[in-house]
């Protein structure tokens, strides 16, 4: 009789696990392109030409036009690759866009100064929660709850373009 409580006990607390999980799974389309519309503050996942999902983002604190240093709040504008995934991201998961690219380098280079790096599309996080709009320092933020779907969809190396 003990073992079988102890059984469905551990039966029970596995299943309450895995409904709060941050890792969901995916098996649909595979998503072969990202394109985030900043003017829209909108984010498509692609499978070619069909969109999979859509998604209002937020983005860097200064918007408008493309990054050119460390620290000026903006999100890049360009065509970029997914390059690694953060499962335990102070913003609750996130993706790393490969920005800064070589000609984002030499333009910041030229000017002396830094392109700056780390660019990601992430969740909000506990303490980001409430925060108004275009609140991240160049990256593009979405929902906790659409963050996960993204990373369960999104892979390492596919194709990301951010147009203005």
């Amino acid at each position: 009789m003990m073992t079988r409580r102890v059984m469905l006990g551990a039966a029970a607390c596995a299943a309450l696990t895995g409904c709060g999980s941050k890792f969901k799974s995916y098996d649909g389309p595979e998503v072969t392109r990202v394109v985030v519309m900043k003017s829209q503050r909108r984010m498509y996942l692609l499978h070619h030409d069909k969109v999979l999902k859509d998604y209002r983002v937020d983005l860097g604190f200064a918007p408008e036009g493309h990054k050119r240093q460390e620290g000026d709040g903006r999100t890049p504008e360009g065509r970029y690759v997914i390059d690694r995934r953060n499962p335990n991201s102070e913003f609750h998961l996130s993706l790393g866009i490969s920005y800064p690219n070589t000609k984002d380098v030499e333009v910041a280079r030229a000017a002396g100064q830094s392109p700056g790096g780390d660019i990601f599309i992430h969740g909000r996080a506990g303490k980001h929660r409430g925060k108004g709009r275009d609140w991240t320092a160049g990256c593009i933020s979405v929902k906790d709850r659409e963050i996960e779907d993204v990373y369960a969809m999104v892979r390492k190396g596919t194709v990301i373009d951010i147009l203005p």
